[in-house]
């Protein structure tokens, strides 16, 4: 009997001991679990909620921002550069013709071109500039020009150098009849040269103003002076033929420029420059010149 006490007493023993030992390798598991979890490394992206925005320096994707992704600045946009000018008041030249043969292809200049930049085709170019809204300074600068070119044709020969009209002569004077007579009416405002009576050429002119009027009378050229400046105004004279102390008759470029919207200092101004070269060539001194009403 005690030998079978001994027997289950030590079965229970080993039983307890077994059951001991499996509750410590149980709680030695689970501790290891939990362990491998805490040192485990933290996840790299994170849950936003919908409609949060990045914070940060995180872009919208939800990555960092890179310095290459970084918006670059636009460079302030420089001024643009002024229009240079090619022509103004003063200017003589084939372009300047060109310039009013265009101006008068689309009604902004009402004359013959004659070469010559006043302030006649200042005012034309005004004129056109303002119909534009370009600045209406009078001058022909790049702007100006490349509109006029794009809204006109390349003028024809005649168009640049139209044959001038003859002009009405009116009666001849008298005095006018006989030998080589420069014959110069106020009334029709024309010169004849006239030999012994017979019309040679004729062509417009201007007179002096209310304070330096033209001498009526009859006269005779005592001087010519192919490229004659005044002295007194300091103004070119071309082609001059003097009969009267200062007075001569010559070449105008302002006249050409500005018809008779302006006036001369006395002399009588021809605006046909190919007209009175020729008249210069045939002239003489000692011819007559009659001025007169």
């Amino acid at each position: 009997m005690g030998r079978v006490r001994r027997k289950n007493h030590a079965h229970r023993v080993r039983t307890a001991a077994a059951a001991a030992a499996g509750v410590l390798v149980l709680a030695a598991l689970t501790a290891g679990c939990r362990i491998e979890k805490v040192g485990a490394a933290e996840p790299t992206a994170t849950t936003t909620e919908p409609g949060a925005r990045p914070t940060g320096d995180a872009e919208p994707g939800g990555g960092p921002a890179s310095p290459s992704a970084a918006p670059s600045r636009t460079p302030d946009a420089r001024p643009s550069p002024e229009p240079s000018t090619l022509m103004s008041v003063g200017d003589r030249s084939g372009r300047v013709r060109e310039l009013q043969a265009r101006l008068r292809q689309i009604g902004h200049f009402d004359r013959s071109p004659t070469g010559y930049y006043g302030t006649v085709t200042a005012a034309s170019v005004r004129s056109f500039q303002g119909k534009r809204v370009l600045p209406p300074t009078g001058r022909t600068d790049t702007v100006t020009w490349e509109r006029l070119l794009a809204m006109t044709r390349k003028p024809t020969a005649k168009e640049l150098d139209p044959p001038a009209p003859s002009p009405v002569v009116a009666k001849p004077d008298a005095r006018c009849l006989k030998g080589r007579v420069l014959c110069i009416s106020k009334s029709s405002r024309t010169l004849a040269w006239m030999i012994d009576g017979k019309v040679v050429s004729s062509m417009d002119v201007r007179f002096g103003a209310q304070y330096t009027p033209t001498r009526d009378g009859e006269f005779s050229v005592y001087w010519k002076s192919r490229h004659h400046v005044s002295t007194l105004y300091d103004s070119p004279m071309p082609y001059a033929m003097f009969f009267s102390g200062g007075q001569a008759v010559h070449y105008s470029s302002d006249f050409a420029a500005r018809g008779y919207d302006g006036a001369s200092h006395g002399c009588v101004n021809v605006r046909d420059e190919g007209k009175i070269a020729s008249l210069f060539a045939q002239v003489r001194n000692g011819d007559k010149v009659v001025v007169h009403r």
